[in-house]
């Protein structure tokens, strides 16, 4: 799917196939800590207001859920995990409150130990999904072009994209918001490696096949 692409009826229907996408990974352990960022730290963090802050050991979890979905780094997690709880509460305290100015709030974020602008944006799209989406691979690759710079200043042009993009395919009868950009095209990006992991399995399978008839036949 092209982000260029207009078609409201695509983009919802790649946004509805994200809980598949996430399950046919074949990671058990993201199923869950799926369900946990998108549905039960979302509710955590507001039931803080109007002064929201997010824990070491919710930090944590966020971290896993994003090395699952993402590429494994236990060294970040392992910094995550070791980091003062107060001093957690107090910098996502700060980040929070600084929305909906996102350069502000993840520079608040970013001076955690383990904590850059795509994990500092997994913290604020949790909280607040309609100003701040996750900065992951898949959707800088088809925003941007590439996701090799994770720097403060290209999180901030990502964020200008995906809310542009969120205004021009909501109406009055459905909104988007930039998350719900982000994840349909991680879900356009999972599911085609998946379907493309599924090809290169059956054509080995087939190859393997045909080498035991060859074989038989002699």
């Amino acid at each position: 799917m092209e982000f260029k692409s207009p078609d409201v009826g695509l983009w919802r229907e790649t946004l509805l196939s994200y809980s598949s996408a996430i399950q046919n990974l074949g990671k058990p352990d993201l199923i869950s800590l799926d369900d946990f960022y998108r549905k039960e730290l979302p509710n955590l963090l507001h039931q803080r207001d109007p002064d929201p802050y997010i824990t070491t050991a919710e930090l944590s979890r966020l971290m896993e859920w994003k090395l699952a979905r993402g590429k494994w780094r236990p060294r970040l997690l392992s910094f995550v995990s070791s980091l003062n709880d107060a001093v957690v509460r107090d910098a996502s305290g700060k980040a929070f409150a600084a929305l909906p100015d996102v350069s502000k709030a993840v520079s608040e974020l970013t001076v955690l130990k383990g904590v850059g602008p795509a994990t500092a944006s997994a913290v604020l799209a949790a909280y607040a999904p309609d100003v701040a989406p996750f900065m992951s691979d898949e959707a800088m690759v088809t925003a941007l072009g590439d996701s090799k710079d994770y720097s403060l200043k290209r999180y901030v042009a990502f964020v200008e994209k995906m809310q542009a993009k969120a205004k021009e395919l909501s109406s009055p009868d459905e909104i988007f918001t930039p998350s719900d950009v982000e994840r349909a095209l991680w879900s356009c990006s999972a599911g085609a490696k998946v379907r493309a992991s599924s090809t290169k399995a059956d054509r080995v399978e087939s190859e393997h096949l045909h080498k035991s008839k060859r074989k038989r036949k002699r």
